[in-house]
């Protein structure tokens, strides 16, 4: 799904916005666009907000054209359940013709619609929710829509780069996380694995992380399917789940940096996790938020202190980061710049001596 060059293009943004700081550029833009949504997820509440909130198409097209935006910058087009953007076409349109590097995100309710749009309007890569069979499915969203989205696959694996999107959380198992990755295999496309987190948009209610339940009790890593070990990208942001929880790996936060994400309202989070906002786009432009004084103090203060959550968007970053240089440097010289940092509990043990 990835390909080395965005994994430089990547770094090559992040050494800018090192030595530049006040100049900084986005890599990623998830625009949660709307709170609308067709489904009714125990792990996530966005669907019962209201009244529903949609970021207006004009407020998109204004922050797409800041400084800080370049061609390369990767943008995720999501909710909610974005197509129920009552904009949903006339963004996508504005896209297709200004900014093609666009993904969407979709929970497949809508089956037909999805299908059209991807066929009209051809987003970079399409990823679609599935956290288990049929019946976890149900059980976990409220809605049955477990053939709906292998009818958007069966429809759509040959149109775009496609990944099924598997969120393990106290509502399903390890049997649904196999199920999900033996899909992925059975029909050519890439699966990525995430683990659920408290996350104030979403509105989250369970308590993530605790062994209050079987999903999230002691060794994470004795318990994953074989058939993941197929899944390159998700091994290891499962096996350093372990030490992640118990406090033994400690990694700095630096896709703070290059990353960033839009609520519907217009907020600017720092991130995911935090409730710490960097400013509103209703009030400043992006360009202002992004690479104000302010902002790099924020940026500066978390990146290298917090280590509070192990979300995907952000720790995958980290962890690619840093097994690549270990590639080449020693841990001691990359430890220069990019500062302390560890696997587990012994400080001296690289990546390979960990994931092995």
């Amino acid at each position: 799904m990835y390909k080395t060059t965005d994994y430089i293009r990547r770094g090559l943004r992040m050494a800018n916005n090192f030595l530049l700081p006040s100049r900084k550029k986005v890599s990623t833009l998830m625009f949660y666009g709307t709170t609308l949504c067709d489904s009714r997820c125990k792990h996530c509440n966005v669907w019962a907000k209201r009244p529903a909130e949609h970021l207006p198409k004009e407020k998109i097209v204004e922050m797409m054209r800041s400084r800080c935006i370049s061609k390369d910058t990767s943008v995720g087009l999501e909710g909610g359940e974005f197509l129920l953007h009552p904009k949903a076409e006339e963004i996508l349109q504005w896209f297709v013709a200004n900014h093609p590097n666009f993904d969407i995100l979709s929970n497949c309710l809508k089956p037909e619609k999805l299908i059209e749009t991807v066929r009209k309007y051809t987003p970079k890569r399409l990823y679609v929710s599935l956290d288990g069979g049929k019946e976890t499915y149900e059980f976990m969203r409220g809605k049955d829509g477990y053939d709906k989205v292998i009818q958007v696959v069966e429809a759509c694996k040959d149109l775009v780069p496609m990944s099924l999107m598997f969120t393990l959380s106290p509502y399903n198992s390890f049997a649904d996380m196999e199920h999900v990755v033996g899909l992925a295999l059975k029909y050519g496309i890439d699966v990525r694995i995430g683990i659920y987190n408290n996350i104030d948009f979403f509105d989250t209610t369970d308590r993530a992380h605790t062994q209050a339940n079987d999903t999230f009790a002691a060794d994470l890593r004795g318990r994953i399917p074989a058939n993941v070990q197929e899944t390159s990208e998700n091994i290891d942001f499962l096996y350093l789940y372990d030490e992640w929880k118990n406090k033994r790996l400690k990694l700095n936060c630096y896709s703070i940096y290059d990353s960033l994400v839009i609520h519907p309202n217009g907020d600017v989070p720092i991130c995911q996790n935090l409730d710490v906002k960097l400013g509103n786009v209703f009030e400043k432009s992006l360009d202002e938020i992004f690479n104000s004084k302010e902002t790099r103090k924020i940026q500066n203060q978390y990146a290298r202190t917090c280590n509070a959550c192990w979300i995907n968007f952000h720790r995958k970053y980290d962890i690619v980061l840093l097994r690549t240089l270990e590639g080449f440097l020693p841990k001691r010289l990359i430890e220069l710049f990019y500062g302390k940092y560890q696997w587990t509990a012994d400080r001296k043990m690289t990546y390979k001596q960990v994931i092995r």
